[in-house]
């Protein structure tokens, strides 16, 4: 058996799971292959490839293209970058991880912890022989605005109301009731826009998600208002929030991109009033440990022939 561990940017994954308790010959790419045919050529042979969240998109032309794939391991619970259906009808077995949402939820907390104190700013000219460079905001008394109150939003709500801040949330379907059970108020989009000091966005992309906010949401926000983004990139239009960044009408914390890795020349790499990170959510040790052991754990069972944690269409 062949194993391909896919964007591995760390070269974590012989660190986190023990790969010598599978018989198997096991390759790790650090970096994203690149386009179609250099997948195939890459992956040509491997009977088992282990994918890092949705870094590589596996649709049905790039399936039909591995020939040889068997077993395609996605770390985390769902994976929208793999057409299961494609993968089933070419008799590919799919099967997934486990996930915690915990590192996340800590990640947006820094992400919003380091644009209210502009830390990014202050570490630089501690470094560089200056000091104090700027007046950052405190969060008590403010208004943390929480789009999606989801497992992963009632998390950051809850640490919102221990810095002392006022919690309002939306989503499409998010009722009174279930607001109130975590202690926060439900609000309308534009109310939690345009009331918010901070605005933290935790709902999936989707097609009703897909640029939800663009410029006319961007505009109601507050002057000076912090958008924080750890989500997906797309569920806010690009465009429409460079634009609103270079006017200095609002700041961004951002940990995801349109295009990821991000283009070394990409704009936002140069825009002002910007905190950002590299999609390291959940790149954490916890995370790691679950997701490489589980992947090990699944590529087992698959080789005695049950395989588990499988993902249908």
């Amino acid at each position: 058996m062949r194993i391909a561990i896919l964007d591995d940017y760390q070269n974590a994954a012989r660190r986190f799971a023990d790969w010598d308790s599978l018989d198997a010959e096991v390759t790790v790419f650090g970096w994203p292959i690149g386009d179609r045919s250099e997948i195939a050529r890459a992956l040509a042979g491997y009977d088992v490839v282990v994918a890092m969240r949705e870094r590589t998109k596996f649709d049905a032309e790039q399936l039909r293209l591995l020939p040889d794939l068997r077993l395609l391991v996605s770390t985390g619970t769902r994976n929208a970058a793999i057409d299961l259906a494609a993968a089933q009808a070419q008799g590919v077995i799919v099967t997934h991880t486990r996930y915690v949402s915990h590192p996340t939820s800590e990640l947006t907390w820094a992400l919003i912890l380091a644009a209210a104190r502009n830390l990014p700013a202050e570490e630089r000219a501690v470094r560089t022989g200056g000091w104090q460079q700027s007046v950052g905001m405190s969060l008590h008394g403010k208004t943390l605005g929480v789009i999606g109150l989801g497992r992963l939003g009632s998390a950051v709500a809850k640490i919102g109301q221990a810095f002392g801040m006022n919690v309002v949330a939306w989503s499409q379907n998010l009722t009174a009731e279930r607001a109130g059970e975590h202690g926060v108020t439900a609000v309308s989009k534009e109310e939690l826009l345009s009331t918010s000091d901070v605005v933290t966005i935790h709902v999936l992309l989707s097609k009703r998600t897909r640029g939800l906010l663009g410029a006319e949401e961007l505009a109601l926000m507050k002057p000076g208002a912090l958008l924080v983004n750890t989500s997906r990139g797309p569920i806010v239009d690009e465009k429409a929030l460079l634009e609103a960044l270079h006017a200095g009408a609002i700041r961004a914390a951002l940990d995801v991109y349109d295009i990821e890795p991000l283009p070394a020349d990409h704009p936002l790499r140069a825009a002002p009033n910007t905190v950002l990170t590299p999609h390291i959510g959940f790149v954490t040790d916890d995370e790691y440990r679950i997701f490489y052991g589980d992947a090990v754990e699944n590529i087992a069972a698959y080789a005695a022939g049950a395989p588990i944690r499988v993902m249908t269409p």
